[in-house]
């Protein structure tokens, strides 16, 4: 592993991140990409739930995006997490992730956290199994959407990852 950015920004992101992270998005070649205005709807409706990393020029080089369940509004759900191809191996997706709940955390209560993985994306397993690791939680897997749910053609079945609980000194 490449040691990590010491000037690493982790914050919100702004409407004018939405291109960048569109791009970081489609260049992962893991991610379902979405339409590149739903990535400026997205920090624009729900950057109080999502997080943007910048190198020293101020530009994204990683973003993690997520909402608060409806259902559940101590639960973040994490959409999409992506790190620029240059950036990959030095801690941003786990600094993103640690930023952005802390930063949750402090503006709500906050017990758990969310995401699906398509079985194999093993850099997303490890990501959400240490942040765990991190902050003394449990993860409990189900698969929340199967392969015929999907209307589009092929697509590998989804598996919730549950974490939690999340004390307000874990995060």
């Amino acid at each position: 592993m490449t040691a990590p950015l010491a000037d690493l920004i982790v914050e919100r992101p702004m409407v004018t991140d939405g291109a960048a992270l569109w791009r970081i998005a489609k260049d992962s070649g893991s991610l379902d990409l979405n339409s590149s205005y739903s990535y400026l709807l997205w920090c624009r409706d729900f950057a109080g739930t999502s997080a943007v990393a910048r190198g020293a020029d101020g530009e994204p080089v990683g973003f993690v995006t997520g909402y608060t369940r409806p259902d559940r509004p101590d639960t973040l759900l994490v959409w999409q997490v992506a790190v620029d191809a240059v950036q990959r191996g030095r801690g941003v997706a786990a600094q993103l992730l640690d930023g952005l709940t802390a930063r949750v955390a402090a503006e709500r209560p906050l017990t758990a956290v969310e995401t699906t993985i398509t079985p194999g994306n093993t850099a997303s397993e490890r990501l959400f199994t240490s942040y765990a690791a991190r902050h003394g939680a449990t993860v409990e897997r189900t698969v929340l959407f199967e392969a015929g749910e999907f209307p589009d053609g092929p697509h590998d079945p989804e598996v919730l990852y549950r974490i939690g609980p999340l004390t307000p000194t874990s995060h």
